[in-house]
C-alpha cells in the first residue's frame, strides 16, 4: 500500500511539473500562436500539392491539358503562396502578439498586433542584393522589403518581436503616468488611440535604436544575428535526427502520464519544424533541391499514424491478436477517431496512462517509425516530405501526399505499422495477463466480503 501511495504521489507530482510547464505563460503563447497560424500552412501545403504534382506542365497533366495553360492556372497557387508562405514571419508575429495580449488579460488587442508588425519591419532592413541577368556582380537594391525576413528564414525575428514588443508595450500601456487624458465628447476609438500613443512611440523608438545598434556592432540586422547567435545552434539540436527523436520520445512519455504530448513538443519543436517544412516547400516549388529531411509534416507522417504513438498498431494488434472481448470493444470504439489520427479514446480509455505495459511500447513505436523514415529518406528510398498536410489525414493516404505523390512512401507507412504491430504485441500480452490478474485479485476480494 506504501508503495502505490508513493507511486502515485511520484506521478501527481510529475504531471504538476509537466502542467506548470506548459501553462508557462510564453510556452502556452507559443503553442496558441502555432494552432492559430496552421491554417495557412495547410492552405500552402495543398496549393504546393496542387500546383506542383497535378498541374506541373512537364507531369501527367501536361499530356491532357496545354502546358502553356497549366503554367497559366498555375499563377493562382502561387498568388496564394505569396500571402501564405511568403508573410509566414508576418503572420506569426501577429499571432504571437494577439495570444501575449490575451495570456496577459491585455484587451486592447490590435494596438498590440499593430505595434509588433511596425516593430518587426523596423527591424526590418529594406533593402537587398540583387543580381541582374547577365551581369557579373550583384547590386544593392533599396526600397524593397527581402522575402527571406517575410518568409521562413524570419520566423524566429517574429517570434522574439512578438513576444518582447508585445510584453513591453503591455507595461508601458498599463503605466497611467504615459496615458494622455483627453476630455469632452470623444470617440472610443480616438480615446483608445491616445491613451497609446506614447507607448507606441517608445516601443517603436526603442526597436529601431536596438536594431541601429546592432547594425553598428556586428554589420548585420537583427535577423542575421540571431540566425547566426540562435537559430541556426538551436534549429541543429532540435531538428537533428538524435535531438528530434528524443524531445518527441519525451513528449510521449509524458503523454502516458496524462500530459498531452503537444505541451512539451509544441513549443520546443514546432517553430523549428515549421521553418523546415517552409523552406521545403519553397524548395519543391522552385524545382530545387530539398534541405530538411525532418519537418513538420515528417513528424506528423511517420510519428502519429493513428494519433500519438503510433495507436493504430496497438488497435490493429487488439483486433488480431486480443484474447480479451473488453479490449476489442475498446479498440471498436477508437478505430474510427483513429483512422483521423486522434488517439485519446484508446489513451483514456483503454487505458494506456499510467500503464507502464503499454507506456514502453507507445515510446518506443514512434521512435522506430522516425529513425526507420529518416534513413528511408535519406537514401533515397523515399521522397523527402515537402507538403504540409493536414495532421488528421489518414495513415497511407497522409505518406502518398505529403511526399508529393509518392507511393512509395505510403509503403513504408504499411511496412512501419506493421512492425509497430510487433513492437506493440508482447507488452499487450503482458498488460492482459496483468489486468486478468488484477481482476481475479478483486474477485477473490469480493468473495472473501
Amino acid at each position: 500500500m506504501d508503495k502505490t501511495n508513493k507511486k502515485e504521489q511520484l506521478f501527481e507530482r510529475f504531471g504538476i511539473i509537466a502542467t506548470k510547464l506548459g501553462n508557462q505563460i510564453h510556452m502556452r503563447t507559443l503553442r496558441d500562436a502555432f494552432a492559430t497560424f496552421m491554417p495557412f500552412m495547410m492552405l500552402a501545403g495543398f496549393v504546393t500539392l496542387i500546383n506542383y504534382v497535378i498541374l506541373e506542365p512537364t507531369g501527367f497533366m501536361g499530356k491532357i491539358v496545354n502546358p502553356a495553360t497549366l503554367t497559366k492556372i498555375q499563377e493562382i497557387g502561387m498568388s496564394i503562396a505569396n500571402g501564405t508562405l511568403s508573410i509566414t514571419t508576418l503572420l506569426v508575429v501577429a499571432a504571437v502578439s494577439y495570444h501575449m495580449c490575451v495570456s496577459r488579460n491585455y484587451t486592447n488587442h490590435i494596438a498590440a498586433v499593430l505595434v509588433s508588425i511596425s516593430t518587426f519591419m523596423v527591424l526590418t532592413p529594406m533593402k537587398m542584393m540583387f543580381t541582374p541577368e547577365n551581369a557579373k556582380k550583384a547590386i544593392e537594391v533599396t526600397g524593397v522589403i527581402p522575402g527571406t525576413h517575410t518568409g521562413a528564414s524570419g520566423m524566429f525575428v517574429g517570434i522574439f518581436v512578438g513576444l518582447l514588443a508585445t510584453e513591453l508595450f503591455i507595461k508601458l500601456s498599463t503605466n497611467e503616468k504615459l496615458q494622455i487624458k483627453l476630455s469632452g465628447n470623444i470617440p472610443p476609438a480616438v480615446l483608445k488611440s491616445f491613451n497609446v500613443l506614447i507607448p507606441i512611440m517608445i516601443t517603436v523608438t526603442l526597436f529601431a535604436v536596438i536594431g541601429f545598434g546592432v547594425n553598428q556592432l556586428f554589420n548585420m540586422d537583427v535577423n542575421g544575428l540571431i540566425t547566426k547567435a540562435i537559430t541556426g545552434p538551436l534549429s541543429h539540436v532540435t531538428t537533428g535526427l538524435p535531438g528530434f527523436v528524443l524531445i518527441t520520445s519525451i513528449a510521449n512519455l509524458f503523454f502516458g502520464f496524462g500530459i498531452h504530448q503537444a505541451v512539451i513538443s509544441g513549443s520546443l519543436l514546432d517553430p523549428f519544424l515549421l521553418q523546415n517544412m517552409q523552406e521545403n516547400m519553397a524548395a519543391y516549388a522552385n524545382h530545387e533541391q530539398i534541405p530538411h529531411i525532418i519537418n513538420m509534416a515528417f513528424k506528423d507522417t511517420f510519428a502519429v499514424m493513428g494519433g500519438s504513438g503510433n495507436t493504430i498498431a496497438l488497435l490493429i494488434a487488439i483486433f488480431i491478436f486480443s484474447r480479451r472481448k473488453d479490449y476489442k470493444d475498446f479498440a471498436k470504439l477508437s478505430v474510427t477517431p483513429a483512422l483521423f489520427n486522434i488517439s485519446e479514446p484508446i489513451i483514456f480509455g483503454l487505458p494506456i496512462v499510467f500503464n507502464l505495459s503499454l507506456i514502453i511500447p507507445f515510446v518506443l513505436a514512434p521512435i522506430f517509425s522516425l529513425v526507420t523514415a529518416y534513413f528511408a529518406t535519406a537514401a533515397g528510398l523515399i521522397n523527402h516530405v515537402v507538403v504540409q498536410i493536414p495532421w488528421t489525414t489518414p495513415p497511407v493516404i497522409s505518406g502518398f501526399l505529403a511526399t508529393g505523390g509518392d507511393w512509395r512512401a505510403a509503403v513504408l507507412q504499411i511496412v512501419i505499422i506493421a512492425v509497430s504491430v510487433f513492437i506493440y504485441l508482447p507488452f499487450l500480452r503482458i498488460d492482459e495477463h496483468v489486468t486478468a490478474k488484477m481482476a481475479q485479485a478483486e474477485a477473490d476480494t469480493n468473495v472473501l466480503n
